[in-house]
């Protein structure tokens, strides 16, 4: 992941770099932006509480609403417990992911 996008095509489906702002007050996708270093990323908040996996299923089931998949196809593969997450969504294309989440084509 780097500073062309948040998201990008995997074998299935996308790869979604997220940061994520647990207890944010609301559950909302804020849009992209780049952290210090370069690296793209979607700016993202839930009000779940970083315990017990919550904040992470929360993400999970907002971006799977999101992207118009189902819950199943959407999971946190790294960065459990860090800010930083890299979420895969199986079975949705780079051009849906883009449009969805980021209003724009590839």
């Amino acid at each position: 992941m780097s500073a062309e996008g948040p998201i990008l095509a995997a074998g299935d489906g996308v790869r979604i770099r997220v940061r994520l702002t647990p207890s944010g007050g609301a559950d909302r996708i804020e849009g992209p932006a780049v952290d210090a270093a370069g690296e793209a990323h979607l700016k993202a908040r839930v009000r779940a509480a970083p315990e017990n996996g919550a904040a992470n299923a929360a993400l999970e089931a907002m971006l799977a609403k999101a992207l118009g998949a189902p819950k199943s196809a959407v999971s946190v593969e790294r960065g459990h417990t860090a800010r930083i997450k890299i979420v895969a969504a199986a079975g949705v294309s780079l051009e849906e992911a883009m449009s969805k989440l980021l209003g724009e084509r590839p």
